[in-house]
């Protein structure tokens, strides 16, 4: 069955995981006060913050303590929409004054770009906010990268390790479900995906052996694009 279009993961699978957690997440725990304190007037911060005080069960929650409760979710890495999304605007600051770049493997770059070429629509699936996903590669270390994609997906078409999230991404993306690869480097996401019906590989970056699911140690040895030639 021919391969239409490619969904991928993005930490561990485009980009080493070392940059969101030694980068990414410190940067926004330490902006994030001085972030809502310079924002805290606009009406989309508030609406963020009272979601957050409700998810929290703790709708009466001052804005001290749902900075609080944000601080805590970033070092437990909870996968929350909310937090999610004020990270990704943090970031977007970040990115825009130069403090770093979004990493991606080279040779994710150089597969990325000939999958494009050969007419594949790409797209790219993570737990980080759109927003978050548009920034690191519109401001990778390769440059603006954002042109090789059709689209971008997050926790709002449904947690990673379910099914019927990617049921939802064929569903949007409007190709059969065999017709879609996706890659990660977690083997329940890939579960998840393979119920649903998507062909998939792990990318095993970290020297995995064994799986389930298709291997590759790189974007240039995914298995089911070997045709598409370098």
């Amino acid at each position: 069955m021919r391969i239409e279009a490619v969904v991928t993961d993005i930490e561990g699978t485009t980009t080493d995981i070392g940059f969101v957690h030694r980068v990414l997440f410190p940067y926004a725990a330490r902006a994030l006060p001085a972030h809502v304190a310079a924002h805290r007037a606009e009406p989309a911060l508030q609406a963020l913050l009272r979601d957050v005080a409700i998810q929290s069960g703790r709708p009466e929650a001052s804005e001290a303590e749902v900075v609080d409760q944000l601080l805590e979710w970033i070092k437990l890495d909870l996968k929350l929409t909310p937090l999610k999304t004020l990270q990704g605007w943090i970031w977007r600051e970040g990115y825009q004054r130069g403090d770093f770049t979004g990493h991606v493997y080279p040779d994710a770059v150089v597969g990325l770009r000939r999958w494009h070429a050969a007419g594949l629509r790409l797209y790219v699936y993570s737990s980080g906010s759109e927003e978050a996903q548009r920034l690191l590669f519109g401001h990778s270390d390769h440059g603006d990268l954002t042109g090789l994609f059709s689209g971008y997906f997050d926790t709002r078409i449904g947690a990673k390790r379910a099914a019927d999230s990617y049921r939802h991404i064929a569903a949007a993306i409007a190709i059969a479900p065999e017709r879609i690869l996706f890659l990660s480097d977690i083997e329940a996401e890939l579960d998840a995906a393979r119920t649903a019906g998507l062909a998939t590989c792990l990318l095993a970056r970290g020297g995995e052996t064994t799986s389930e699911h298709p291997l590759a140690r790189d974007f240039h040895h995914i298995p089911q694009l070997q045709e598409i030639a370098p």
